[in-house]
């Protein structure tokens, strides 16, 4: 049986100009062709750069692409890939700060929590809400959502507005 053709999309989020280069070199050789990203300042982050690309592969691309880019500092990126009939969907997320968090999508996008991990975090949680909430928060990857948020926008030409906690 042959395996399904997926999509998806990387979104490099934050890079530092002398990484583009070699991540596009790295997405090329994870998809098996050369490839040329568009590259944009990221105006969020001063310097660095930031990037789009829609790709199609076998399933588990999306898993080849988050493995050749990761492990670079400075660099912030999310990887995309839409189930097919036969496989599921993922989203890998990269922050320096946080490393690589990895969550099973749905046909919609959402993040699919397994049995298993709910039963982690019920068990681990034992009967403490916030404990449970906070394993909840970490399966569903909130902190990498918290921090990539602020790139996602300015990615979408929008004005960047950064709020600031008081008291």
């Amino acid at each position: 049986m042959a395996t399904p053709q997926a999509r998806g999309v990387i979104f490099i989020h934050s890079a530092p100009r002398a990484l583009c280069p070699h991540l596009e070199w790295a997405a090329g050789r994870a998809l098996g062709r050369a490839v040329n990203f568009d590259w944009d300042d990221q105006p969020v982050l001063s310097g660095s750069r930031r990037a789009e690309f829609y790709w199609e592969g076998p399933a588990g691309t999306g898993a080849a692409l988050a493995t050749a880019i990761r492990g670079w500092e400075h660099l912030r990126f999310e990887v995309s890939e839409d189930p097919t009939p036969r496989s599921d969907g993922g989203r890998w997320m990269h922050t320096p700060s946080l490393g690589i968090h990895y969550a099973q999508t749905d046909a919609a996008g959402n993040v699919v929590i397994g049995e298993d991990r709910l039963r982690y975090a019920m068990e681990i949680g034992a009967g403490d809400a916030f404990e449970l909430q906070r394993e909840l928060n970490v399966a569903l990857g909130s902190a990498w959502d918290e921090e990539l948020e602020p790139f996602r926008h300015a990615g979408d030409n929008a004005a960047v507005v950064w709020l600031h906690k008081v008291g």
